[in-house]
């Protein structure tokens, strides 16, 4: 599947498979299916590098799902859940649990693209906004054994940032904020 030949959102999933999960790391380097490193060396690639190196963690792609959506004019946004880190979480070596993905809205339904959890990947559909954000979230907390996670709308984010000010820039936007 080609960017110029992509109609609908099945046409996205399937360009989807073009990119590899993993990162690209302050040095250029390309980590493919591992996170290993990611709080040292991770930084945000910009839509131009995920599309170009065919790369991309779930921060990588929910942007460029959004981008293709957008081309398509159809509404959509993405999301943060995780569970929380305070702004000073310093620990480079801890599991990172944080997974962004994007919803849109079409036919008076509720669609969760998913493409980097290659355990759920798809299109899942649902009646409400709230549906979708409470069952993806519910999906990730029973992956950590029910640790609660928070949710945060984000509609942009900088490239060439680090995984700490990214989820710096994260907590931000929370609503709530924890302490």
């Amino acid at each position: 599947m080609e960017l110029q030949n992509i109609k609908n959102p099945n046409d996205i999933l399937e360009y989807m498979d073009n990119i590899r999960y993993g990162y690209i790391d302050i040095y250029g380097e390309e980590h493919v299916n591992t996170l290993k490193g990611l709080r040292r060396i991770y930084r945000v690639s910009s839509l131009e590098e995920t599309i170009q190196r065919k790369i991309g963690a779930c921060l990588e792609q929910t942007i460029l799902m959004s981008y293709l959506l957008d081309r398509l004019n159809i509404p959509n946004k993405m999301f943060c859940t995780r569970i929380y880190e305070p702004d000073d979480f310093n620990d480079l070596d801890a599991d990172e649990h944080t997974h962004c993905f994007v919803l849109y809205y079409l036919d008076d339904k509720v669609h969760h693209l998913e493409h980097p959890d290659g355990d759920y990947k798809g299109i899942h559909t649902y009646d409400t906004e709230e549906e979708a954000i409470y069952k993806t979230n519910k999906r990730y907390e029973d992956m950590v054994g029910g640790k609660s996670r928070q949710i945060t709308q984000f509609t942009s984010v900088e490239p060439g940032i680090s995984f700490k000010e990214f989820n710096n820039y994260i907590n931000s936007l929370d609503e709530v904020k924890k302490h």
